[in-house]
């Protein structure tokens, strides 16, 4: 599993911003959201530790592969990045003393509900904390990555087989049983390959035909997946039915996209800051 060192100075901040939005402003955030990607399809609405999971399952099988080590970390960046989109959560603002985004503490904007219960669930445990924490080391307690005891409370547990539910209430993927001669498995195979398909579409379009050479002309939410996917290491997955020349055109403008500075990036634009923060993080694992 991928290890997020903390490297953030434990500095006493507030949790909360002084002004909350209220239920209206979330609400809005919440359609501007929905409208972030006019691709999207109207029917299904995906999170994106959803589409995570989705681009890293093997259709048939039904589970992601045995030697990624790296999705763990991948989903909790974003669930980060999920709530910061829908206006829950942000970092705290740029001073003299903290001008990194790794030393930026996530501040509570709204802790009203979304509907997922990851969502909400991760809210709940950045309402409860003393005292705030950076981007880092909350992937890091997410995951369970922790060596204090008392913050293993912080844990998100069963996060894919939560995920994978989710799916298949939403009619994408089905459950099913297998035997690994030793143990029984709850897998979960692709059962709408259309919905998976189009996802995969979509990004091959974002770094082909609809390329725009800038991450802030790009739709936040593909950005972020794009991000989630090379972090996640299931943008293979995504990149594989490309012929030849279009799989060296691809991978060659994502590894320009995710080289580089997220300190430079971030400064441009507010709204895409923690999904720079979390590729900032993964940068320094």
């Amino acid at each position: 599993m991928t290890t997020l060192t903390h490297r953030a100075r434990r500095a006493e901040v507030g949790r909360n911003l002084d002004k909350k939005p209220n239920s209206e402003e979330d609400a809005a955030a919440d359609r501007d959201l929905n409208d972030d990607d006019p691709d999207d399809s109207k029917d299904i609405r995906l999170t994106l530790m959803e589409e995570v999971l989705l681009l890293g399952l093997k259709d048939k099988e039904g589970y992601t592969s045995f030697w990624n080590d790296c999705i763990s970390s991948g989903l909790r960046g974003g669930i980060l990045i999920e709530l910061a989109l829908r206006g829950r959560i942000c970092l705290e603002p740029l001073s003299m003393r903290k001008k990194r985004l790794l030393e930026r503490k996530v501040l509570l904007k709204s802790d009203a509900p979304t509907g997922d219960v990851l969502l909400d669930e991760t809210l709940r445990h950045i309402k409860a904390t003393e005292s705030a924490e950076t981007v880092q080391t909350w992937i890091e307690l997410l995951t369970g990555e922790t060596w204090n005891p008392f913050k293993l409370q912080y844990q998100l547990r069963n996060v894919r087989e939560r995920i994978a539910k989710a799916l298949v209430e939403k009619g994408i993927l089905t459950t099913e049983k297998q035997n690994f001669l030793l143990f029984d498995m709850t897998t979960h195979p692709v059962s709408n390959a259309t919905e998976k398909q189009r996802l995969v579409k979509k990004l091959q379009e974002s770094m082909l035909e609809r390329w725009v050479n800038d991450p802030h002309r790009m739709d936040r939410r593909t950005l972020a997946l794009l991000v989630l996917a090379h972090s996640s290491d299931v943008l293979e997955n995504v990149l594989a039915s490309l012929a030849d020349d279009k799989y060296d055109v691809a991978m060659n403008r994502t590894k320009d996209l995710l080289d580089m500075d997220p300190e430079v990036e971030a400064a441009k634009a507010k709204g895409t800051e923690m999904i720079w923060a979390v590729l900032a993080a993964f940068n320094k694992s």
